[in-house]
C-alpha cells in the first residue's frame, strides 16, 4: 500500500473560539492571531504541518473570522518592507 502524499491531504484547523481564558490578549485579536514571538499561533501551527509536507489548510472560522481572513489576504503586504520617499518641490 502506498502512502498518501501529504500535499494532497487537507489539514483542518479549528479557529472559532472566543479565547475567554485568555481574554486580556483576545479582546483585540482572535485567539489564533495572538503572537508567540513575532508570529501568531496559527502561523506556527501551519508551519509545523508545512514542514511535514502539508500544503492544504481548511480554517474553520467563527469569532472574528474577518480578522483571520485579513491576516492571510494581507500577509505578503505585512511581511514586505516599505519605503516612502517625499517628492521634491
Amino acid at each position: 500500500m502506498t502512502q498518501p502524499n501529504p500535499s494532497e491531504i487537507p489539514v483542518v484547523i479549528l479557529c472559532g473560539g472566543q479565547g475567554t481564558r485568555i481574554r486580556e490578549a483576545s479582546e483585540k485579536l482572535p485567539k489564533p492571531l495572538i503572537n508567540i514571538g513575532p508570529q501568531p499561533i496559527l502561523w506556527h501551527i501551519m508551519k509545523v504541518y508545512g514542514a511535514h509536507g502539508y500544503r492544504r489548510f481548511i480554517l474553520c472560522l467563527g469569532y472574528k473570522a474577518w480578522d483571520i481572513k485579513q491576516y492571510f489576504l494581507r500577509y505578503e503586504e505585512m511581511m514586505s518592507d516599505l519605503m516612502v520617499t517625499g517628492r521634491s518641490l
